[in-house]
């Protein structure tokens, strides 16, 4: 026979899920809805995640923002401590990392990270759930549902157990979900992990494969990298396979794209999973929803300061005249590497605006030639950090040498630069691979990067046939993207969607 203390303990449980229920009910009544929104702690995931929450908002939902305590510091020395307070019906808050002090300036490790999403994320999660659920300590209303980045699965557990709706919402496109979702296939299959590194440079990654629906004519190569790893237990390879595989329990499973532009692969998508929708591209849909006088429009997204100087020199510049660099936030490369995509840049006699994080090389600063400085200073402007979507708009840009992220590929294309794809790892490599065969937006250069390639491309992209025939293109998906988000473009109306599910009960 149960004793007292546990049928107590028992309906004090059973009573606080009826309460969560009840308050959360309320609050959908009371016409405030409350979405707490958390991104993977690093630049590109942020940005999007925070992009999200700016568009919920504007629909009338309280957003709580959490960040990891690293991060929330690096936003804050980037922007200020305004950034985080006066904006109404929106709080950040902060969960631990897990992981040892590190570069206060520079990306965290990855792998790190990962594995410490995996292991650490869980607990402090519910335990800022439960306070902001908690009335005598909190001022914002219940927590309706929770808005989570696509590769944080524990996000998952924590609505299941509240019995709350969670959207997972992958920054990737469709084609990069896709790849991240055949890591238990390639694992069954024996493709993964690989025998030895030996592997790695033997013509093994450019095997085909042809198993997977709405991808054709794919390399192993051409997949998000982390199967490429000789140990079973690498922790991005197992926190992206866990997410992707659990990508089904969730109430809404968002993409960051758009139909028109991987219209096979969604139909694909859509056969496998309920409830998929594309939101992309997200800042095309801010621009529609949001005013400039809307005081979330100055709530930026950036990790290191940016320098918005840059605009200022790209005006004293021609239309389409400069090659604007930037590999990112978390892209590395040699010293070596660095000088070769210099005197690339230096011989192709274009403008260029090259983006050099403080921590691009690895193990070192980021040192240039003297001769080259000397010889590109009337050419070239080179900056820590920017504004990088102003400057893809500005009209004097008319090429994009670019480490084939995600975001700084759908942000190239919703205004149609053409790109010069160098990618470093994840996603990329997937991304890369689209862009220049699928999409023709796009040529590749060699990981092992020549100045001779570097000169002979910026030349082809900024003024030979291919070049112009990218340019076209891009413009064409400019205004397919610019379709989708208008009203009534698939895109928007997958944001009503979402907003629907979001109000829904589980």
């Amino acid at each position: 026979m149960p004793s007292p203390i546990h049928k107590r303990t028992k309906q004090k449980r059973t009573q606080s899920k009826e309460t969560n229920r009840e308050m959360c009910a309320m609050a959908v009544s009371d016409n405030k809805p409350h979405a707490v929104c958390i991104p993977f702690p690093a630049q590109s995931h942020i940005k999007g995640i925070l992009k999200l929450a700016k568009l919920l908002h504007h629909k009338g939902f309280y957003i709580t923002f959490v960040n990891t305590e690293f991060n929330q510091k690096r936003l804050i020395k980037a922007r200020g401590h305004d950034f985080l307070y006066g904006l109404p019906k929106f709080q950040f808050k902060t969960i631990p990392d897990g992981l040892p002090p590190s570069n206060p300036d520079a990306t965290q490790d990855v792998p790190s990270l990962c594995g410490s999403v995996r292991k650490n994320f869980l607990t402090p999660f519910r335990n800022l759930l439960a306070n902001l659920n908690d009335s005598s300590i909190s001022n914002n209303p219940p927590v309706t549902c929770i808005v989570s980045d696509g590769i944080l699965p524990f996000t998952i557990t924590a609505a299941q157990e509240l019995g709350i709706p969670v959207a997972v919402f992958w920054t990737f496109a469709a084609c990069g979900f896709m790849g991240f979702y055949q890591y238990r296939a390639l694992l069954d299959k024996g493709l993964t992990p690989l025998k030895d590194a030996s592997y790695l440079t033997n013509g093994y990654l450019d095997t085909e494969i042809d198993w997977i629906p709405g991808m054709k004519d794919i390399r192993l190569k051409d997949l998000p990298t982390f199967f490429q790893t000789t140990d079973p237990n690498e922790q991005m390879f197992n926190l992206l396979m866990e997410a992707a595989q659990r990508a089904c329990e969730a109430s809404a499973f968002c993409v960051h794209t758009f139909n028109e532009l991987e219209e096979n692969l969604l139909d694909v998508l859509s056969s496998m999973f309920p409830h998929v929708y594309t939101i992309g591209p997200i800042q095309l849909l801010l621009n529609q929803k949001l005013r400039k006088e809307d005081p979330l429009e100055s709530l930026g997204y950036s990790l290191w300061k940016e320098e918005p100087e840059c605009l200022h020199w790209l005006d004293s510049k021609e239309p389409s005249s400069v090659v604007y660099v930037n590999f990112g936030s978390v892209t590395v490369m040699s010293q070596k590497q660095l000088v070769e995509f210099a005197w690339g840049l230096a011989n192709s006699n274009h403008y260029f605006l090259w983006i050099i994080r403080p921590d691009l090389v690895i193990g070192d600063s980021a040192i240039l030639p003297p001769e080259f400085i000397a010889e590109t200073k009337q050419r070239g402007l080179i900056e820590g950090w920017c504004p990088q979507e102003e400057v893809l708009n500005h009209p004097s840009v008319g090429g994009f040498l670019t480490h084939s992220g995600w975001n700084s590929t759908i942000e190239s294309l919703s205004v149609g630069v053409p790109m010069m794809c160098w990618p470093f790892f994840a996603d990329q490599q997937t991304n890369c691979r689209y862009s220049c065969n699928e999409w023709e937006v796009g040529m590749e250069i060699d990981n092992n990067v020549k100045r001779d390639e570097v000169e002979k491309l910026v030349r082809e992209l900024m003024g030979g046939e291919k070049g112009k025939k990218m340019k076209n293109k891009a413009m064409e998906w400019k205004k397919l993207a610019e379709k989708a988000t208008s009203p009534g473009g698939s895109s928007s109306l997958n944001l009503d969607k979402l907003v629907n599910v979001l109000l829904s009960r589980n």
